[in-house]
């Protein structure tokens, strides 16, 4: 029936249209008896219940909060520290009834990406690995829209929860160090390479703060190292094992591959599996995040909480009685069978 509105309805049932309004959004506050009556009556006349997006506009709250991330869509529910942080997420928003909208900021099209910020609607965002200069941060700044980062930032007044990315790093760095590896290549996620030929980077290109933190853990505690950077293409399995490939089959191959992501690390095991090369025995590979198959392949690498990541974040963008705005978690080095000592040439 066109026209049908929750006066319509309170009309039919013989009531005040706040008791329609209350069997929709506060049902405990009517009888069984007196809400299945509405119901019924709503069903019949086919009023399909209040409007959402007046009921935003008269609370002022969207009921949903916004995760950024710069890459496509289908990485959210592919990659498995995305995964991860996301159920973990998911575990709070659904406690306090709020939604979450996934927003793929691509790389390349950076004037849509920041329109979709303008737009949504949204009560908060998780800023899940996004360049710091990306203008969708911004954009989320100006509407006063209230942000937790998982990048830890130096500005007092920034939210995150983050972990130490240098001396994570240093751990591993440390780790190759005593293993005499002096060679070394980091597999990272970057847009150049996708698509196309794996490249070589400069620390000044690689884009994500938490890549480069890593890189300078490397740095730190690998003074007299060679350490180049490698890209495969945006973050992903087979990234890993084209970068690999590019290192593992020119002349100058190092003895040791650090993939920042413990996917891109699973790949390059991959390539030296197809090359015959045994991971601790002639080439060390290590990770970074250890992610559930890291286990099984007997990748070393560096733990972090993922899933209590995506709850904390969660918390301090929904729960009142989280107060504090910074979080540093904690990281741990887990020694596994794919580094070894450095092949003696």
């Amino acid at each position: 029936m066109a026209g049908v509105t929750l006066k319509t309805v309170a009309k039919a049932v013989g009531v005040s249209p706040s008791t329609v309004s209350n069997a929709y959004n506060k049902p405990d506050q009517l009888s069984a008896a007196l809400r299945e009556r509405i119901m019924a009556t709503a069903q019949e006349l086919g009023y399909a219940g209040p409007d959402a997006s007046a009921r935003a506009l008269r609370s002022g709250k969207a009921g949903a909060i916004g995760v950024l991330f710069t890459d496509k869509l289908a990485y959210a529910f592919s990659d498995p520290y995305a995964v991860g942080f996301l159920a973990g997420l998911a575990e709070v928003a659904e406690e306090f009834t709020t939604s979450l909208l996934l927003m793929p900021l691509s790389s390349t099209d950076i004037a849509g990406g920041s329109n979709a910020v303008q737009q949504a609607a949204i009560d908060g965002a998780a800023i899940f690995c996004v360049p710091g200069d990306h203008p969708g941060l911004e954009i989320l700044a100006n509407r006063g829209i209230p942000a937790v980062s998982t990048d830890r930032g130096d500005h007092p007044d920034l939210s995150w929860v983050a972990i130490d990315e240098v001396e994570a790093a240093s751990k591993l760095g440390e780790h190759l160090a005593r293993l005499g590896h002096r060679e070394v290549v980091v597999l990272v996620d970057n847009a150049q390479a996708a698509g196309g030929r794996p490249v070589e980077l400069t620390l000044d290109e690689v884009g994500y703060t938490d890549c480069e933190l890593r890189i300078r853990g490397l740095q730190k505690s690998m003074p007299d190292a060679r350490l180049r950077i490698v890209s495969g293409g945006h973050n992903a399995f087979a990234s890993g094992v084209k970068g690999a490939e590019y290192v593992l089959d020119s002349q100058d191959r190092p003895t040791a591959i650090v993939g920042l992501s413990d996917v891109q690390a699973l790949g390059a095991m991959e390539a030296m599996k197809v090359r015959g090369l045994t991971p601790g025995r002639d080439l060390t590979v290590c990770g970074f995040d250890d992610i559930p198959a890291a286990a099984t392949a007997g990748l070393t690498t560096v733990r972090q909480p993922i899933k209590d990541k995506g709850r904390a974040v969660g918390r301090v963008l929904l729960d009142p009685a989280t107060t504090e705005r910074q979080l540093l978690m904690p990281t741990e080095l887990v020694v596994r069978s794919s580094s070894g000592p450095a092949p003696k040439h």
